[in-house]
């Protein structure tokens, strides 16, 4: 599993060793961790770091200092290393152990000759680092460091251009949030320093940032619990709940879904067919007769009627997908969102859950899926019903994400699956997970509504098991617990859509590869 914490927990657990005076030994580990993974980037390269030509764009603090000990060591290691300032200063000792190590500096200001040499080293370069800001700073590139950035951008090479590596953040990216400011140099490779950070796994930081290297400082037994946290397809082989030799089809977990219309059958075709194919011991359908027809010539196994939820007994439910304009759907969605089952709370149902929420009538155990326009509507009602702030647009939404799916967790008293590239999972007592497992192709009409059917039948197995991912550790309980089986769906689903390779993968496929994925795990 990966876990990540904010700039702000890092800068705190670093103080205690600042204020002992083990500054300059930090800064020498980590500079040390990032020139060897430099010295990696070059050889894969250039077959050698000898003669290879690095640039270190370096800003005024330590994270400049870091990049200027690195400098070093990859000078005395035969590289031709340029350290362009873009501030009016050098990280003192830092500047004196490059010069020492043969070295050179250039500093730049806007608009200058010196600058337009810098950017002609930089497109030149083999290998850029990327240390002007660290996790520290608050806004986006500014002077010649912005000057520089755009420019080179603009003039980028389509092939052959150099590796980008950043010095624990990249400079624009928000540690704390992923937030993204100003003008960014995407790096192939972040060096990250004591630990991995929070805003490296959130969009839209983590599109900026590349693979992802932790280097180990000695601050590490000093952090708090991580701000973030990622499962990983081992996490995932241990944690799916897989029935015993003595399962029967209840003990499995029984899915009810709300799903379809007259006007959109094909949700509940693919919603019901995801939850069969996750391993639901039983999946049930209500819903409109014709629509009960597709579904059960679609899933046979599945059992199809036109009940009240009160009157089917089942695990969890999942409420919403292409139930709009159906009155009884409606009445059977607000039904399920009063009572205190799991459920999935998707599509036609987000606007009745947040109306829900702000009138108090919200039960327990819901988990909310948005993408980011669906997001910005739930928390426009929050703001409007129950007075719960001022309501983000759309565009706020995709620069915070974590930010206002936390703001929607804590207001509503559900999980929040926000879905994207990266998925951001908030749960209400601050649990925060992301995932990026999926390929492009997913952006497609119906992923939608086979990840809530994966989403149901995995919380119907967990439900009734409180120690269901205790293998987890004790943080994956109460809310969380409702957070990691949220985020197992979202994995597997991401999984299902690269089990063949890279290429369009309708849901009729994806539903499918869920079988092969969990087969796959066993």
């Amino acid at each position: 599993m990966i876990e990540a914490w904010t700039g702000a927990q890092v800068r705190e657990a670093e103080r205690p060793f600042l204020e002992h005076g083990d500054g300059p030994a930090l800064m020498r580990r980590a500079a040390h961790g990032l020139a060897l993974a430099c010295a990696q980037r070059l050889r894969e390269r250039r077959d050698r770091v000898g003669g290879s030509r690095v640039v270190v764009l370096a800003g005024t603090g330590n994270n400049g200092g870091d990049g200027l000990w690195a400098g070093a060591e990859l000078a005395r290691r035969g590289a031709g290393v340029l350290a362009v300032a873009v501030g009016d200063r050098l990280h003192a000792e830092g500047e004196a152990a490059l010069v020492a190590a043969g070295g050179r500096t250039l500093h730049a200001e806007p608009g200058s000759a010196a600058l337009e040499r810098a950017v002609d080293h930089v497109i030149g370069a083999d290998l850029v680092l990327d240390a002007v800001l660290g996790t520290g700073a608050r806004g986006g590139l500014r002077g010649a460091a912005a000057e520089i950035v755009r420019t080179v951008r603009d003039r980028w090479p389509a092939v052959g251009g150099p590796v980008v590596v950043a010095c624990d953040i990249p400079s624009g990216v928000s540690a704390d949030t992923g937030e993204v400011s100003g003008d960014v140099l995407p790096a192939d490779l972040t060096v990250t320093f004591g630990a991995a950070k929070a805003g490296q796994f959130l969009p839209p930081g983590e599109q900026w940032c590349g693979q992802v290297r932790t280097v180990t400082i000695g601050i590490e037994d000093a952090l708090p619990a991580p701000a973030l946290r990622r499962l990983e397809p081992h996490d995932v082989a241990a944690l799916w709940p897989r029935p015993s030799a003595v399962s029967h089809k209840y003990s499995r977990g029984v899915v009810g879904v709300v799903a379809g219309s007259p006007t959109y059958p094909g949700a509940a075709l693919m919603c019901t067919r995801a939850a069969v194919d996750a391993g639901a011991g039983m999946v049930r359908h209500l819903g409109d007769a014709a629509t009960r027809s597709l579904v059960c010539l679609n899933s046979p196994e599945v059992v199809a009627s036109e009940d009240h939820p009160a009157d089917v007994h089942v695990q969890a439910w999942v409420v919403g997908p292409g139930a709009v304009g159906e009155p009884a759907q409606e009445q059977r969605i607000d039904a399920v969102l009063a009572g205190d089952l799991p459920a999935v709370v998707d599509a036609g149902a987000l606007t009745a859950a947040a109306r829900a929420a702000a009138e108090g009538s919200l039960g327990r155990g819901k988990v909310l899926t948005p993408h980011a326009g669906e997001l910005q509507q739930v928390l426009a009602w929050l703001a409007a019903l129950g007075g719960e702030g001022d309501a983000p647009d759309r565009e706020s939404v995709a620069r915070e994400p974590a930010r206002w799916a936390g703001r929607a967790a804590e207001a509503t008293g559900a999980v929040v699956v926000l879905k994207g590239a990266t998925t951001v999972v908030a749960a209400p007592d601050g649990t925060l997970l992301s995932q990026a497992d999926g390929s492009p192709w997913l952006a497609t009409a119906g992923s939608g509504d086979t990840l809530a059917g994966v989403m149901g039948a995995v919380l119907a197995a967990c439900a009734g098991h409180p120690d269901a991912f205790a293998a987890a550790g004790e943080w994956a309980r109460g809310d969380a617990r409702l957070a990691v089986a949220a985020a197992l769906a979202v994995a597997v689903h991401g999984y299902a859509s690269t089990v063949e390779g890279t290429g369009p993968v309708p849901p009729t496929v994806l539903s499918g590869n869920v079988r092969k994925v969990l087969r796959r795990d066993e």
